[in-house]
């Protein structure tokens, strides 16, 4: 009897000793899209954790959990074009932070807080001040495409070395000062006119031509009519019209019939 008490009290604190154990031995859990920035004493880990439930030791270890999903960060810049215009942009970025380099994002900048306002922010500005600048204002607007393709390029290489990927970036809004916007307007207006002032001029000339050749045409086709209407072309015309009737010619004297090779008669002279 004795020794059944003896297994029921080990019994008890064994049970006790693991639920002290247990209690000691919080659990971690990462949700979908974390990561974990596991610490000992402060310190960061090389050991990043995934997503899922982790046992970490209490007062040893600490967890800081990280978002690795994509983020929007709207930004409105200022910047000078090639022709010293001010450019006034609207930039829509999605970014992330690469989830295998958690631990030293974390390390070296701090959450995404931090990224956003230490490291984005700052280099988006930059970037588009150094794309602008290699392109005049009206050319920012024609070569968009290219412009962007600029600024992709190097805030991706930028951010690259911050442990931050670049998803997609958008200008959203392009735009200038409100006198460069008049001097634009008026600069159309006026490429405009000289356009339509030149279809003008061309138009008449093509015209007077037109006149000329016709007048050229006309009167070549009367020399050529003229030298080539020789006696038998028109003796053999007058044949070729010809009903059969000879034409009677009444006089004083006796009727008699009209002699037509008499007067088909030409002279050249």
């Amino acid at each position: 009897m004795k020794k059944n008490t003896t297994f029921n009290s080990a019994g008890k604190l064994t049970a006790l000793l693991f639920l002290i154990t247990l209690f000691l031995t919080p659990c971690v859990i990462v949700n979908a899209g974390e990561r974990g920035v596991l610490m000992k004493f402060g310190e960061v880990q090389n050991q990043i954790l995934g997503e899922g439930l982790h046992l970490i030791i209490p007062v040893v270890n600490t967890v800081k959990k990280l978002s690795i999903r994509v983020q929007k960060q709207e930004i409105s810049a200022q910047a000078s074009s090639k022709d010293l215009q001010n450019v006034f942009t609207d930039v829509a970025l999605n970014w992330h932070i690469i989830p295998q380099q958690a631990n030293a994002i974390f390390q070296e900048i701090g959450d995404e807080q931090d990224v956003v306002i230490r490291i984005i922010n700052p280099a988006v500005e930059e970037v588009l001040k150094a794309v602008m600048a290699k392109y005049t204002a009206e050319e920012i607007i024609t070569k968009r495409g290219e412009v962007k393709g600029g600024v992709d390029d190097a805030l991706s290489t930028r951010l690259g070395s911050y442990h931050v990927a670049v998803d997609d970036i958008s200008l959203v809004h392009v735009h200038f000062s409100e006198r460069f916007g008049e001097a634009v307007e008026a600069k159309q207006i006026a490429e405009q006119e000289a356009k339509q002032a030149e279809f003008i001029a061309l138009k008449a000339t093509k015209e007077a031509e037109a006149k000329v050749n016709l007048a050229k045409g006309e009167a070549e086709a009367h020399r050529l009519l003229r030298d080539g209407l020789t006696p038998e072309i028109l003796q053999r015309q007058a044949i070729e019209k010809w009903n059969g009737k000879l034409p009677l010619i009444v006089s004083k004297e006796a009727p008699k019939l009209f002699n037509l090779s008499e007067i088909l008669k030409f002279d050249k002279n």
